[in-house]
């Protein structure tokens, strides 16, 4: 990777309408230039041509249902790995899902991971991006009609396909693992899984980015068409917060920096900074209105999850059986995806995947030191575990302003900023030499 010289970007300001860097990392851009529209386009008819993904559906034939396409997935991803050098394993995370919710019997499952493992065996962390491939109709349980479900939600999976085959080539610290899960429609069901397996099994996810429903840019009722904005979902009060936690979070006003919050901001600045023509929008919400996705199962384990979705729905197109009625077409078919647009929110996924499987890890115990009344601000850190970075960025915002808008560089593992935490918000990330930032870590406050 091109290095990049840290004192150029000493302090950075970032305006809340544009977020840009100096410098780009030549290596992750790269790779951004090699994810093709055309490979995208060529998964997404693909997947549509098994006919239906439902979850329920046919597991036996070659050609049609979830089977096959589930076996297609994983024979893809082997394809893929054949260029990592033995990094990457490709896997089915296969389980038994009971009776219950939309599945009329117990029902064997298989979700689809290729796992890049890190190239530092010190290194824990792991970063997950996933898509769900299954497929739907009007009708949650037909299991026999076409449901090509190309934006909902082949679309993702085709954007967790593509990196896998441009990242395989490359190597890093961390792990990533390129995810296609199943029973998204059902109930989220194949994301619940490995979740839980997961949490069973200790792995140290940093961060898991859900990409459901990213091919479209033209909004039913509306007329509004955008294939510049794409939306990033993420939670304010963190789904496991205990009674301990959420009084700090009231005592310091911290209910828009949660670790979700957190990663949905470095997004945008990560993704904005590489990707021509891309405007991130922030909203602050789990999830759509009353709606939920594959990230909701691993924000109920405790890891920080983010969902990624179009800025504009057309639904006409979503869980519709394939008609045409008054003149108007109806059905989640290939021919109306955008795939310039699912090529651009690969990129943006590419880029924070790299930038924070190449980072150091987060900083540890950062805090903001309330020994004394002043109208500075103290704040404190340990270095993070692992690699050891360059140094630090103290970010700063103001409290109504959602994105950070100042950085100021640090080598040692302490700050004294001349602005007060009464009128500012505060957080700490590590950097390495090549510019590569950790998630930022908001600060709790200390004696």
């Amino acid at each position: 990777m091109k290095r990049i010289s840290l004192f150029i970007i000493s302090i950075l300001t970032i305006s809340a309408s544009a977020q840009t860097t100096v410098k780009q990392d030549a290596g992750i851009k790269q790779m951004v230039d090699e994810v093709s529209s055309k490979n995208i386009e060529a998964i997404v008819r693909k997947l549509v041509s098994f006919k239906t993904r439902h979850t329920l559906s046919d597991t036996v034939s070659k050609t049609e249902g979830v089977g096959a396409a589930r076996n297609w997935i994983k024979a893809e991803y082997e394809r893929y790995a054949a260029a990592s050098n033995g990094r990457m394993k490709v896997e089915f995370d296969a389980f038994i899902q009971p009776q219950g919710n939309r599945v009329d019997k117990p029902t064997p499952m298989k979700n689809v991971l290729a796992i890049l493992k890190g190239t530092d065996t010190t290194d824990k962390r792991i970063y997950i991006i996933s898509g769900h491939y299954d497929s739907r109709v009007t009708d949650v349980m037909n299991i026999k009609d076409f449901a090509p479900g190309a934006v909902d939600d082949a679309s993702g999976t085709a954007v967790s396909m593509e990196l896998a085959r441009v990242m395989a080539k490359r190597s890093f610290p961390a792990t990533i693992i390129f995810m296609a899960v199943v029973g998204e429609e059902q109930g989220l069901y194949g994301s619940t899984n490995v979740a839980k397996r997961a949490k069973a099994e200790g792995w140290q996810i940093d961060a898991m980015l859900n990409n459901d429903i990213v091919g479209n840019t033209y909004g039913m009722e509306t007329g509004l068409k955008d294939n510049r904005s794409v939306r990033v979902f993420s939670e304010g009060v963190p789904a496991v917060e205990n009674e301990k936690q959420a009084a700090t979070r009231n005592s310091v006003g911290g209910e828009n920096d949660s670790p979700a919050r957190e990663l949905a901001r470095y997004t945008k600045e990560i993704a904005e900074r590489y990707v021509e023509q891309l405007d991130v929008k922030l909203i602050y919400r789990r999830d759509r209105y009353l709606r939920g996705g594959d990230h909701t199962p691993f924000s109920q384990q405790g890891y920080t999850a983010i969902r990624i979705t179009e800025m504009n729905e057309d639904f006409n197109r979503q869980h519709q059986d394939i008609r045409k009625e008054n003149g108007v077409d109806y059905g989640d078919l290939p021919d109306f995806a955008d795939y310039d647009y699912i090529q651009k929110v690969a990129r943006m996924n590419l880029t924070v995947l790299a930038n924070l499987s190449l980072a150091p890890s987060e900083p540890q115990n950062v805090g903001i030191l309330t020994s004394g009344l002043t109208n500075k601000t103290q704040l404190k850190w340990d270095a993070p575990k692992g690699k050891a970075p360059a140094g630090y960025y103290v970010l700063m915002r103001e409290t109504i302003s959602p994105f950070w808008e100042k950085k100021f560089y640090v080598t040692g593992t302490s700050a004294n900023i001349g602005y007060s935490k009464d009128n500012y918000l505060f957080a700490v990330q590590a950097v390495d030499a090549d510019g590569h930032e950790s998630l930022p870590v908001f600060p709790k406050p200390v004696r």
